[in-house]
């Protein structure tokens, strides 16, 4: 591993530089982002232009433009049209009937079975035997399958093997050992609902969601079933410490239980547009076992299914009207972390990153979640920004 951090070196990953006529200090700009007076529609593009600079990692660039509301060429409006009429149904039919079916799967597994109740956790992830076996294999296949009902008909997947592990001769016994050991989480770049979907064909882990997932019917089940961890986002009281507890136990028992469930988190705590590396939380890397890097692309060339700055319900119609969609993944290696890291886990998280933004050409941002609302606050023309803006996401 350390000969890995010493090509990083030698490979620097791309940095989102600020732009030097703005002071990156906000409480030292009281300028407000738009202007209070919209008659002016040359002020507010040039606000807009100047926020998409700024907020570069959530700024879409495909053909729907920005929101999905662009205006669109005469062949994509005739395309559009075909697709609302046709392909639409077509896989609003097939991808439900696809998710009562696994419903129902988890429905006859989880009988005369009482869910765990542990703290911030409700769900099936304890069952073993045939139960277990069954949610998890048909989970991975029906998941595959809806990801190919939505037009990911084939997923480009790249393994990279760690070419620094038979270089060194003096660390050879220390590798050996390394790869005895289980990764306890699975790390990867957010970039649409959908990477959830893939996660779940390829691995099946379990992942932290929102609490209201719980309540959604048909998902709400199939939640329970992966073993999520449940969060308020809002919430900055002690019951956010109780999570990251939960989180860190939960990667730790992945790490010595062959037979647990890894789990899946995503660090940079929201989506982006796909081309950018956000700071990473520090909570897949509190437990100080090794995790397996994953990056995700979506190369398109109309609709672009980054989940960034569009509506949910635009963003699925607009998905799934679109005849081919396109998926890229890299696995890295099994990243192991030194006694240094594991003693501190935010360079632990910051080498991950570098690591992921390096072997993923994606340009590292400092911005957050704060940032994406001001953005999203902007666009929606919205003249007094949300307080915000003057925070920063923990």
């Amino acid at each position: 591993m350390e000969s890995e951090l010493k090509d990083l070196n030698s490979k620097p990953a791309k940095i989102q530089q600020p732009d030097p006529t703005h002071d990156d200090t906000s409480s030292k700009d009281d300028r407000p982002l738009l202007k209070a007076d919209s008659s002016s529609t040359a002020a507010a593009a040039a606000n807009i232009h100047e926020l998409e600079k700024k907020f570069a990692a959530y700024v879409r660039n495909d053909v729907y433009g920005t929101m999905g509301r662009g205006e669109l060429p005469l062949k994509e409006k005739i395309m559009l049209g075909i697709s609302l009429v046709t392909l639409l149904p077509l896989r609003i039919v097939f991808g439900m009937s696809l998710v009562v079916v696994y419903y129902l799967i988890c429905r006859i597994c989880t009988m005369f079975s009482a869910p765990n109740q542990e703290e911030e956790e409700e769900g099936y992830a304890h069952l073993g035997g045939w139960r277990r076996a069954v949610i998890v294999r048909s989970g991975r296949f029906l998941s595959r399958s809806l990801l190919f009902v939505v037009g990911f008909y084939w997923i480009t997947e790249t393994h990279k093997d760690s070419a620094n592990t038979k270089e060194n001769s003096k660390t050879e016994g220390t590798h050996q050992l390394e790869e005895q050991e289980r990764p306890g989480a699975i790390v990867s770049n957010h970039v649409s609902y959908l990477d959830i979907l893939y996660h779940m064909s390829s691995s099946f882990p379990s992942f932290v969601a929102k609490r209201s997932v719980a309540k959604i019917p048909l998902v709400g089940l199939i939640s329970k079933c992966l073993g999520c961890v449940y969060v308020q986002r809002e919430s900055k009281s002690s019951d956010f410490k109780g999570v990251a507890g939960v989180v860190t136990d939960r990667v730790r028992e992945a790490h010595h239980n062959g037979s647990a469930p890894m789990m899946l988190l995503f660090p940079e705590g929201t989506t982006t547009n796909g081309d950018y590396l956000l700071s990473f939380k520090t909570g897949a890397f509190l437990a100080g076992a090794p995790v397996v890097p994953v990056i995700l692309r979506y190369p398109y060339q109309r609709f672009s299914p980054a989940w960034d700055s569009i509506t949910g319900v635009r963003h699925v119609v607009f998905l799934l009207c679109q005849f081919v969609n396109h998926m890229e993944v890299t696995h890295l290696p099994t990243y192991y972390p030194s006694q240094q890291e594991k003693d501190d886990p935010k360079l632990y998280a910051n080498n991950v990153r570098r690591l992921m933004a390096t072997e993923g050409n994606l340009i590292m941002s400092d911005i957050g979640l704060a940032e994406k609302r001001i953005y999203h606050s902007a666009l929606n023309g919205n003249n007094r920004l949300p307080s915000v803006l003057h925070q920063k996401d923990d």
